[in-house]
Order: structure tokens, then C-alpha cells, then sequence
């Protein structure tokens, strides 16, 4: 099998690729299956060499990070102009409409995801956010901004109402996670009514430490910096953490309503988009 045939059938997304810029950087969608081969080798240095994921032997081989979801994503890249075009940045995002024809979302292998999808008005709009990694230079504060300004382009592109996803603690052991796991447990928990659980057999308890005894200074400072930033900008979480061999790491489900993203940003780029 080619490099190539790895990632056959790939679809660009049918707007303009480029979603915004700052200075030599550049936040646009792929548009050609070699843009997604960058984004894969990407992701296989930050979660395979840099981090502690476990690859399967092709993975090894190839030197890329890839699953059959990659074919029917969009890839978000943050690309340095100045550095050969190369990309230094990625998100994985995934439509509510396009997973619906090819078996689901990724979430679903770790969480019941079902009650959160069924009763919504018609119309409402999905999208499921992955595969998140900057290369370890450019994991500054501007990398990540600018990562968000062209997610929320792509929100007003689509009209989203709810994204969520998977975030990462490093790490396979939930009891040396117990400040972060239970900060988010007892302070940004979804409400009842829109919570998601941990698919049972994959359930770990979120609830480690007592309210009373945690400073949530403490539990916001023990958050890896794309979590803070999800629950800083009005994310919520599920309940139950799973713990995933693979990649090394203890996941959690963010819920995200885009309600909850100020809305003059959402504002700015719909008028932008108009």
C-alpha cells in the first residue's frame, strides 16, 4: 500500500481554504491529501515520539499517526510561511452530517454519546473536534489563538450549535490525575440534563478528591493548557474519565455549546462570511 492509498478519498471542504493569518502563520483547511500526510507526520512526532502513544506496526512504519477516520475529516492546519509551508499545527474536525454517512463519530468508542445527539431541534449541528496538537515550538499563546479563530470561522461557516470531543491528561494513572480529574468534576461538570458518561466498561471515576478540600486555583493550574483553555472559554465536562493505553493518556469529554463562545466573535466572522 502507497503512502497515498492511506488516506484515498479524501474530500477538502468546499470553501475557502484560508481562515486566517498572523504574521508568517496561517490557519487554513487541507486541500490535497498531501497536506493531510503533513498533518498525520505531525501527530505521530508530538503523540508517538514526543509523547508516550503506543503505534501500530504500519503507523511505525510510515511515521504517521492515521485511522479511516482521517478520510472523511476536515484538517485544520496552522502553517509557517516562513518555514517551508510547513505545518506546525492541526485539528481534526468532524460534521455531524458526514459522520452520520460513515458509521459515527470517533467519541462514541468512549463515551454514550447517543443522549446528547437525539431529541435536538431539526437543524441542529453537530461538531466533533480531535487529533489536536501544536509542535512543541510554537505552543505559544498566538498558535492556539490563532487555531480558534479559524475554528470559529468554520462554526459560522456551518452554523454549529454544539461541539465536543475528547481532551488528553498525560498519563494512565487517574489516581496521580486526582487534582485535575476531580477540579473538573466538582466545578465544570455539564448539567444533568446534557451530561454524557463514559461508556460503562471504560468508566473512571472523576471524583477523586472532596469539594471542600480542593483550591480551585490549584485544579485550574494542574490542567493541561488546551483543557484550561476549553474550560476557561465555557466548555463543560462528562462524567467519567477513560483511560487510554494507546496514546498514554486519561481523556475527558468536553461539551461545548457554541451559545457559550462570546458572541461577538461568532458575530465578527459571520459578518466576515456574509
Amino acid at each position: 500500500m502507497t503512502e497515498q492509498s492511506e488516506v484515498m478519498g479524501f474530500v477538502a471542504d468546499a470553501g475557502g481554504a484560508l481562515l486566517a493569518t498572523y504574521g508568517t502563520l496561517e490557519v487554513r483547511l487541507a486541500q490535497e491529501e498531501a497536506e493531510v500526510l503533513q498533518a498525520q507526520r505531525l501527530r505521530y512526532e508530538v503523540f508517538y515520539k514526543e509523547m508516550s502513544a503506543t503505534p501500530s506496526a504500519a503507523m511505525a512504519e510510515a511515521e504517521r499517526d492515521f485511522d479511516h477516520f482521517d478520510p472523511i475529516c476536515d484538517h485544520l492546519l496552522v502553517i509557517d510561511t516562513a518555514a517551508g509551508h510547513a505545518v506546525v499545527g492541526t485539528y481534526r474536525l468532524l460534521r455531524d452530517t458526514v459522520a452520520a454517512a460513515h458509521g459515527g463519530f470517533y467519541t462514541a468508542g468512549e463515551y454514550d454519546i447517543a443522549p446528547m445527539l437525539n431529541g435536538r431541534p431539526p437543524g441542529f449541528r453537530f461538531l466533533e473536534l480531535g487529533r489536536s496538537c501544536v509542535l512543541a515550538k510554537y505552543r505559544t499563546g498566538t498558535t492556539m489563538q490563532l487555531l480558534w479563530r479559524g475554528i470559529v470561522v468554520y462554526l459560522a461557516r456551518y452554523n454549529i450549535d454544539l461541539m465536543f470531543g475528547c481532551a488528553s491528561l498525560p498519563g494512565t494513572d487517574p489516581k496521580a490525575l486526582a487534582l485535575p480529574l476531580s477540579f473538573l468534576h466538582h466545578f465544570h461538570l455539564a448539567p444533568e440534563g446534557e451530561r454524557v458518561r463514559a461508556l460503562p466498561d471504560r468508566y473512571v471515576s472523576m471524583d477523586l478528591m472532596p469539594k471542600d478540600a480542593m483550591q480551585p486555583m490549584e485544579g485550574m493550574k494542574a490542567l493541561p493548557p488546551l483543557i484550561k483553555g476549553y474550560v476557561r472559554t465555557g466548555a463543560y465536562v462528562g462524567d467519567g474519565a477513560v483511560v487510554d493505553y494507546e496514546f498514554g493518556t486519561t481523556d475527558v469529554f468536553i461539551y461545548f455549546p457554541v451559545s457559550r463562545v462570546n458572541p461577538r466573535w461568532l458575530a465578527h466572522y459571520r459578518k466576515k462570511l456574509g
